[in-house]
């Protein structure tokens, strides 16, 4: 592979350091992506398709392995075995890093570099790891893939704009959807897009806080301010400092937790337990919940007020039932994956398995395609994975038929109001689309979709 086209992580809690990566390789490489925080990397890893990552050896974490550098590698290399690593190491560290090439790395690059030898090292690499990579799946589609999302259905694609709109500026943004759509990568993907890209990404779900941790894991606290207290802690809030703050499931804290986040956000201010000293913050705020807008609209669940802060502006997230034209792309990544994973790299799917997964409503989204693909590549004797490969989870709820029901009437009607307005415009697709609030390429899509 060659450097102009690879994407490339790059982990190091310096942040001059990943500024001066940012800047060597923006003009050298197709994508370079920064992280301060080591325990993003499970995420960034799931969220795409890396071809070489640049790892530190030493965070200021608390893990207790003796070097923080060779954990990661570990963990990076149980999760992508196929990617080449290249460590970051000062000089005096340069033992850990030959350790590290016993551990799976593929090279190491003293601190501070020459920009021409790490350019010759991540060039080397990639030549290396090229050889080893599994091959796009025989018969495979290319996905459409923006930000580690992948979908080319007109749904996705309106996501897509809707992100490049909004991530560019502050507004706090409200990503609501079924469990399972991919809202934590929407998420992900604004703050990437956005001005704090290089600033922290902080990721909370705060419906999993009890009420005696919510405010200690939000807000921080004072060393004594409880029993366990035993040392001062930074809340989220403040460790999202300068950066974007993700609160996931937003929709299940209490009455009594909303109104403590909202007094935060309006005064733009934390108090930690056990002081009495504000501290200002500065934090992009993106939620998300499965609950229907309707339902946070009810004041005895949740109260409008903290609606109307945390909504500027809403990302409603589609179901893949509702998207169905995407089902076989992501079909494919996911056996892309987990075919390195698993080194099967010939797996390919039947027509049958593919009918079979479009058939299917998929009541747990995208995470339950992905772990119906992963137990086919595991379970399956031969290459190609066909329809009785496929196994679906028996823990979700399938879609009833009153809800499908339910979607056929809403086909009907958007079909009759568009024939209507169509009709009523005399077929002029542009003055049509204009009254109906569509472009005209969604309109030529609706018109396509319905054979009118």
């Amino acid at each position: 592979m060659s450097l102009k086209k690879a994407s490339i992580l790059v982990i190091d809690d310096d942040t001059d350091v990943l500024t001066a990566v940012r800047v060597l390789l923006r003009t050298e490489v197709k994508q370079v992506v920064t992280e301060k925080n080591p325990e993003q990397i499970p995420h960034h890893l799931a969220q795409q398709d890396f071809d070489l990552v640049m790892l530190d050896m030493n965070f200021n974490a608390s893990i207790n392995t003796g070097n923080e550098g060779i954990y990661w590698l570990q963990r990076i290399k149980a999760l992508k075995p196929s990617v080449g690593v290249i460590m970051i190491t000062a000089y005096g560290d340069i033992d850990l890093a030959v350790r590290s090439l016993k551990e799976g790395a593929s090279d190491f690059v003293v601190k501070p570099w020459h920009n021409e030898k790490l350019i010759t090292s991540l060039e080397t690499v990639l030549q290396k790891t090229g050889v080893n990579r599994p091959a796009d799946l025989p018969g495979m589609v290319q996905p459409v893939q923006e930000n580690g999302m992948i979908g080319r259905s007109e749904a996705m694609e309106e996501i897509f704009v809707k992100i490049n709109k909004i991530a560019p500026t502050e507004a706090n943004i409200l990503i609501l959807g079924e469990n399972g759509t991919g809202k934590d990568l929407i998420a992900s993907a604004i703050h990437q897009q956005s001005l704090r890209a290089n600033k922290p990404y902080v990721k909370v779900d705060v419906g999993a806080l009890t009420e005696s941790l919510f405010e200690s894991e939000l807000f921080g606290h004072k060393k004594g301010a409880f029993t366990d207290a035993r040392e001062d802690r930074v809340g989220r809030f403040e460790a999202a400092g300068g950066g974007t703050l993700f609160l996931d499931e937003i929709g299940n804290i209490s009455l009594q937790q909303q109104a403590k986040l909202l007094s935060v956000l309006q005064n733009r201010m934390v108090t930690r337990l056990g002081s009495n000293q504000p501290v200002p913050i500065d934090i992009r705020l993106i939620c998300a919940t499965n609950l229907p807008l309707s339902e946070l609209a009810n004041e005895n669940r949740f109260r409008k007020d903290l609606v109307y802060r945390i909504n500027t502006v809403e990302i409603m997230v589609p179901p893949l039932r509702k998207r169905r034209e995407d089902i076989p792309l992501l079909a494919e990544h996911f056996a892309r994956v987990y075919a390195a994973k698993y080194l099967k790299p010939n797996i390919s799917f039947h027509d049958s398995a593919i009918d079979k997964l479009l058939q299917y409503p998929f009541p747990g989204n995208v995470r339950e395609l992905q772990y119906t693909i992963e137990r086919a590549i595991i379970m399956a004797d031969h290459d190609v994975i066909e329809a009785k490969d496929l196994l679906f989870s028996p823990l979700e709820t399938p879609v009833s038929d009153a809800a499908e029901t339910d979607d056929m009437k809403l086909s009907t009607m958007e079909k009759n109001t568009i024939m209507r307005v169509v009709d009523k415009h005399n077929g002029n697709i542009t003055r049509a689309a204009k009254e109906l609030g569509l472009t005209r390429t969604a309109l030529y899509r609706r018109l396509s979709k319905y054979d009118l």
